[in-house]
């Protein structure tokens, strides 16, 4: 059976009555009857409706949902035993197929899919959208089997957050397995409230209960497109918490909502401590976050992947495009250490974890110092 419910059926005889594009009728070799409907999860009198989200191929092309319903008492019948082997055999079948689309849609009516290769959220729709610009852009890329969809309800079954504290008043946030691009999120804890900064695809039951323990969420703000990801579902989730995101890159929220609030400038305060600075760089509207408390007081950089920690945390790194090994320019460059010069920091935190921390735990902006004139030296020549 799919993994994300348990029908639970009686005794009696039963049918498979899978959804697909009308007027198409399909029979299984064993008797499975496919035909067009459109079904809920709801369960009322004698037919239980399941709704399962799947592509399958060739003739199955389109399959959207199904439901198990009590045969009339008249019609041919079958055993228990005989029911319980087809049916397990026809759902295996179903479960074995791809929820991704690859050449297709995936029929659902209203679903915010969720590309597999980015983990980026687009509107809610019938069908998935026929492309992800977020792939699509230079800075991205699009997976070898071509543009792929999955939900968040598929997601929910397959994946988990781990919360681990990082220091005081800091906790990361980690999907496993690795989802998207693969970056974690974290939240500030602050005596005006919670910051959530950069964002995971995931978000289920566990994860909301674990961080209204730890205080909610206030604010939330992404460093660049990469990231936003289901930040609408965080939000949503949290009493419409505030998206700062800069209005550079406008153009890149794909699922746009009124939680969403775009900002113009070089800097604004969240929370009152905790700036939130336009580096430029890898996006326009790149932006890092400063929390002053951090690292005992030190200051700390949460960086996202600009600066990038590298495999050596004494060092960092700058790029245009990470997959497609595309420098960042000396302009940009020289634009982004002109941002993060005046930052008071000692500790910079990064997206990914790197050999098990991803952290530059001291030193930070003397390794960004270095760094960047390391990779100048080398683009120059």
């Amino acid at each position: 059976m799919p993994d994300v419910f348990d029908p639970q059926v009686g005794s009696g005889d039963f049918m498979f009555e899978l959804a697909t594009s009308p007027p198409s009728r399909y029979t299984t070799e064993r008797g499975i009857h496919l035909r067009e409907s459109r079904l809920e999860a709801v369960r009322t009198g004698d037919i239980s409706l399941f709704r399962v989200h799947f592509l399958s191929s060739g003739v199955f092309q389109g399959l959207h949902a199904w439901h198990i319903e009590r045969r009339d008492a008249m019609r041919e019948t079958t055993s228990r035993r005989k029911f319980m082997r087809d049916g397990s055999i026809a759902a295996a079948a179903l479960t074995s197929l791809p929820l991704t689309a690859g050449a297709g849609a995936i029929e659902n009516k209203g679903t915010a899919f969720l590309c597999v290769t980015c983990g980026t959220q687009y509107p809610e729709s019938a069908t998935s959208p026929q492309r992800c610009p977020i792939c699509e852009d230079e800075r991205q890329y699009v997976g070898p089997d071509g543009q792929e969809w999955t939900t968040l309800d598929r997601l929910r079954a397959t994946h988990k957050n781990t919360i681990k504290q990082e220091e005081e008043n800091l906790y990361s946030i980690n999907t496993e397995p690795k989802f998207g691009i693969g970056q974690r999120a974290f939240l500030i804890r602050t005596p005006k409230g919670n910051l959530l900064w950069d964002c995971v695809g995931l978000i289920d039951d566990a994860t909301i209960a674990r961080i209204k323990d730890l205080g909610g969420i206030a604010e939330i703000a992404i460093s660049h497109p990469h990231y936003y990801t289901t930040m609408i579902e965080w939000s949503r989730a949290f009493g419409n918490a505030p998206i700062h995101i800069h209005d550079a890159e406008r153009p890149w929220v794909m699922r746009p909502d009124p939680c969403v609030r775009f900002w113009s400038g070089e800097s604004q305060n969240l929370l009152g401590t905790l700036p939130l600075i336009r580096t430029g760089g890898h996006f326009e509207g790149y932006q890092v976050l400063l929390w002053p408390a951090g690292a005992e007081g030190r200051g700390v950089l949460m960086a996202g992947d600009q600066p990038q920690i590298c495999m050596d945390p004494k060092q960092v790194s700058f790029m245009w495009s990470y997959p497609n090994y595309i420098p960042l320019n000396a302009t940009a460059i020289r634009h982004v250490m002109a941002c993060l010069n005046p930052l008071d920091f000692d500790r910079i935190y990064g997206a990914f974890f790197v050999r098990g921390k991803g952290i530059v735990p001291r030193g930070g902006k003397e390794v960004v110092r270095r760094s960047a004139d390391r990779y100048l030296k080398a683009i120059q020549g």
